[in-house]
């Protein structure tokens, strides 16, 4: 909508990562460096973490980008709930092997020959998780084990972890220390700065074709960085929802009053969010009047009703990360406390045996 009156090529602020924007901030450059170390190490796990929206997903796409395919071959993963068997079949199925069989052994088999190929055609094999928080122990330890795969002493595979933050907690556990032992490198991709902020701002702008019109202040842009705190995805959602706002104002300057205006807006459609659909009060069919608090304020929520709805699925999503978080730490500590249990009593009763003098036969 706004891109026809800005004359705007496309979207520049879409949700769905596109490497065609890939911005290259401080973290972002040293991400990906920690990625290129490990292909030359061409061994090992290389781990990146980041919290929700930090641009894990398009640091992977840029990656890709970069890669010579006739040296390495490359596929991902997404889908990481799953157990060892089938982690193994969705690697087969990313990278195009076909086992004689559905079962594990043979998918392993064609696995291995797919490698000892590659090898020979002078290519290496990488495969990248996304969403590795999900992964359960026991699949982290298939792919643990995927890695032995080795010919002349030469690794045939490696594989890159990303995931949330939490999930360097899942490596710490203690069952998985051999795993933790092979990873190479890793790193926490952290949001940009407010300079940052500003110039991703205009550089999604510019890859468009924007020519400067609509003007961003440095205050506006000041004041989207206080509100997004330099998150990536956060930034896009909300200066989409500036540009569609400016549009519809015909402004030709986007000015700190314009973002607090839009944020407001924001706030009222995430509230309205839990409400009865719109156009109705509770508990009644009744259509809403002009004026009525629950009637649309500005015809920039009618337009972008959808982009709210987003933006209040997003928050639940990131509520719900948070609180699984929370639980699998609390269930660590109690298997901790139960291991460690285990091993004092066993240890008394071992003292208590060794102590126990010995008894005569017939027990007297």
């Amino acid at each position: 909508m706004y891109e026809e009156y800005y004359g705007l090529s496309a979207c520049p602020f879409r949700l769905t990562p596109d490497r065609r924007f890939w911005f290259g901030s401080e973290g972002h450059r040293k991400a990906m460096s920690y990625l290129k170390y490990g292909l030359y190490q061409g061994e090992g796990f290389i781990v990146i973490t980041g919290d929700v929206g930090t641009g894990k997903s398009t640091l992977i796409s840029q990656l890709f980008e970069e890669l010579d395919e006739n040296d390495v071959v490359a596929a991902t993963i997404g889908t990481t709930q799953v157990d060892p068997e089938n982690v193994v079949r969705l690697i087969c199925d990313a990278f195009g092997v076909q086992p004689a069989s559905d079962d594990k052994a043979s998918m392993l088999t064609a696995f291995e020959q797919f490698l000892v190929e590659q090898n020979q055609y002078g290519r290496r094999v990488l495969l990248v998780v996304d969403e590795a928080q999900n992964l359960p122990m026991r699949t982290l330890e298939e792919l643990r084990m995927l890695q032995n795969f080795t010919l002349g002493g030469q690794p045939l595979f490696q594989i890159f972890l990303v995931g949330q933050p939490q999930f360097a907690r899942t490596l710490a556990h203690p069952d998985l220390a051999q795993l933790l032992q092979r990873v190479t490198a890793s790193y926490r991709l952290e949001p940009m700065t407010e300079q940052e902020t500003s110039e991703y701002v205009v550089h999604r702008l510019e890859m468009v074709g924007w020519q400067g019109n609509p003007t961003f202040t440095p205050e506006a842009l000041s004041r989207i960085y206080a509100e997004t705190k330099g998150v990536p995805r956060r930034i896009n959602t909300l200066a989409n929802r500036i540009m569609l706002f400016s549009a519809l104002e015909e402004l030709q300057e986007i000015t700190p009053e314009t973002v607090e205006t839009v944020v407001a807006d924001l706030k009222k459609e995430a509230f309205a969010a839990s409400r009865p659909a719109e156009g109705t009060t509770e508990g009644q069919g009744a259509p809403v009047p002009p004026g009525h608090p629950a009637h649309p304020a500005h015809p920039a929520q009618i337009a972008a009703a959808s982009v709210a709805a987003e933006q209040a699925v997003l928050a639940a999503v990131n509520a719900l990360a948070s609180r699984i978080s929370l639980l699998e730490s609390r269930a660590e500590d109690h298997d901790r406390a139960i291991r460690e249990m285990i091993e004092i009593v066993s240890t008394l009763l071992e003292q208590s045996m060794a102590e126990e003098p010995p008894r005569r036969a017939g027990g007297f």
